[in-house]
């Protein structure tokens, strides 16, 4: 019996054959940040035989507070949360290779990034890498694992397709850009991300030893500091007018349908950041949700939020201007940080 693994394989549903199981399994984690770095933690640990880890940010210090795998020496020096992560985890386990991927996931490379693994966790914060990831897996029949954490409220399903309903199902439209809280509008404490993180890592792990009969069949929803918890049924929730699963149409796929689409403005240190498509932004709602972290002007056309030393100009139509950069990758972190999406 391994000692490493000795009190994972005496759990009778994992077992000698389970482990060997997980040991054969790859993974695939699409965000290093709180989710992430919890969600990396249990399945390096757990013996899982390949993980790559896909995140296009760096660590700060905010992130230290819950993103648990960094510390003050990775802020300091401003690392790739991937490569930071990587580091750790291979210090942690030297048996699993990790795959460090410094990239923010886009139509142009989801696929092939996501369609060479046996499972997918979702540790993202917006819905428009979440359908591209649900495109990916449905398309190539990859089951995946959703959920998110903000303040002191968690979500998370085991989407299977083919068996279960799809994100699309499940949620046929993206919230606008602004409507819904992130972790830096809302904050969030620590304590949601484990415990999103580990009922998702629980379910991949009934997946890559093949326990599907003791899946959670339903999408979880909880408040902890409230102490509110709701079971949502979902197991017959398929739709068959469903674009992705159901008419297998993956639009998210299409790269001019990726959201936030990205121009470098030439001579003006800023970067154009549109929606895919055309939308409403009530800017007076995202204005006093962003007035206690910054400084907020605005006048009938516009609003600018003063996120030193970057300003970001929101119009009504989701256009956004992130000034104070050229980098396309710093700007979309940028946007879905203060935006939300």
């Amino acid at each position: 019996m391994d000692t490493r693994y000795s009190r994972q394989i005496l759990f009778a549903p994992i077992g000698r054959s389970g482990q060997d199981q997980l040991s054969q399994s790859r993974v695939a984690i699409v965000g290093m940040g709180a989710l992430g770095t919890v969600l990396s933690n249990h399945m390096v640990r757990a013996g899982v035989g390949f993980v790559r880890l896909i995140d296009r940010d760096f660590v700060e210090p905010s992130n230290l507070q819950r993103q648990m795998l960094y510390d003050e020496s990775d802020a300091a020096e401003h690392l790739p949360k991937a490569i930071a992560a990587h580091a750790k985890l291979t210090r942690i386990n030297s048996g699993v290779t990790i795959e460090p991927v410094v990239a923010d996931l886009t139509a142009y490379n989801a696929e092939v990034l996501l369609a060479d693994v046996d499972l997918v966790l979702d540790a993202t914060d917006n819905f428009q890498v979440r359908y591209l990831v649900n495109d990916v897996c449905v398309k190539h029949s990859i089951p995946w694992v959703y959920g998110g954490a903000v303040s002191a409220t968690g979500t998370f399903t085991a989407i299977r397709p083919g068996e279960t309903p799809c994100l699309r199902c499940l949620f046929p439209e993206a919230p606008n850009p602004g409507e819904m809280a992130t972790c830096d509008t809302a904050g969030v404490i620590g304590p949601i991300i484990h415990i999103v993180a580990s009922y998702q890592a629980t379910e991949a792990f009934k997946i890559l030893v093949g326990a599907t009969d003791a899946l959670n069949p339903n999408l979880e929803h909880f408040e902890i500091w409230q102490n509110r918890h709701q079971q949502i049924k979902v197991v017959n929730g398929r739709r068959a007018d469903c674009p992705c699963c159901g008419q297998r149409d993956f639009a998210f796929l299409h790269p001019e349908t990726q959201d936030g689409q990205a121009v470098s403005l030439c001579g003006r240190d800023t970067v154009q950041i549109s929606p895919a498509s055309s939308m409403s932004l009530d800017l007076d709602a995202l204005a006093v949700r962003l007035a206690p972290l910054g400084q907020v002007e605005r006048n009938k056309f516009l609003l600018r939020f003063h996120a030193e030393p970057h300003t970001l100009v929101v119009f009504p139509d989701g256009r956004v201007l992130v000034q104070g950069t050229d980098d396309i990758t710093q700007a979309r972190t940028l946007h879905a940080k203060y935006i939300g999406a």
